[in-house]
């Protein structure tokens, strides 16, 4: 499988170098080093380059670097909207991922909540989010930027004695201009599972 992502990245470089779009470096955005950019990406220092992507030093084949090797390939001069978020079952042509994507990127969180609301601090800090904007609803929230031009805004509620606890995850809302709806679902569920491995 490891050998499948890795000519998938490839493959996705080599159309990247091959027809370099126009202030690549700006649309990022991010700094350009002769035919290197870096930027941050999942929270992690990103480079990428003909012959592969580096996030956090380590060179990444996997989910992560087709993320964002697609991110590269579809990213644009516009700016990332945040509000008003949306559920990702607004996105065109998400049905067929809907069912996983609340498995994977909302319930896979419920059982830290928790642990959640003790380490807003450090998730904000190191995935360059912020407070969520006044408005949103829930016991606490916060938004997280796991590719630069990509938000997401998790409005966690807490357990009481009538409810059990619950984990909501919104998009930024022109997030699909920058990635196909299944590349989002993927970003939402590599986006928790790196909250996880940051208060785990």
């Amino acid at each position: 499988m490891t050998d499948n992502y890795a000519k998938i990245v490839q493959n996705n470089l080599n159309k990247l170098y091959s027809n370099m779009p126009q202030g690549l470096a700006k649309n990022l955005p991010g700094d350009q080093d002769g035919n290197k950019f870096i930027f941050n990406a999942f929270g992690e220092n990103c480079i990428i380059e003909p012959g592969g992507i580096t996030l956090g030093g380590k060179e990444h084949s996997s989910v992560f670097g087709i993320l964002i090797s697609l991110y590269a390939l579809n990213v644009s001069p516009d700016i990332c909207i945040t509000e008003p978020f949306k559920a990702f079952k607004e996105f065109s042509g998400s049905m067929p991922y809907v069912g996983a994507f609340a498995t994977h990127t909302e319930n896979l969180l419920v059982p830290h909540v928790d642990t959640m609301k003790i380490n807003i601090q450090i998730i904000t800090k190191i995935l360059n989010g912020k407070e969520a904007p006044d408005g949103i609803s829930g016991d606490f929230s916060f938004i997280v930027y796991p590719l630069p031009k990509i938000a997401l805004c998790y409005i966690f509620y807490e357990a009481d004695d009538d409810f059990p606890a619950s984990v909501k995850c919104l998009y930024s809302n022109n997030a699909q201009q920058f990635l196909a709806v299944d590349a989002l679902a993927d970003v939402g569920e590599y986006c928790s599972k790196k909250i996880l491995e940051l208060i785990l």
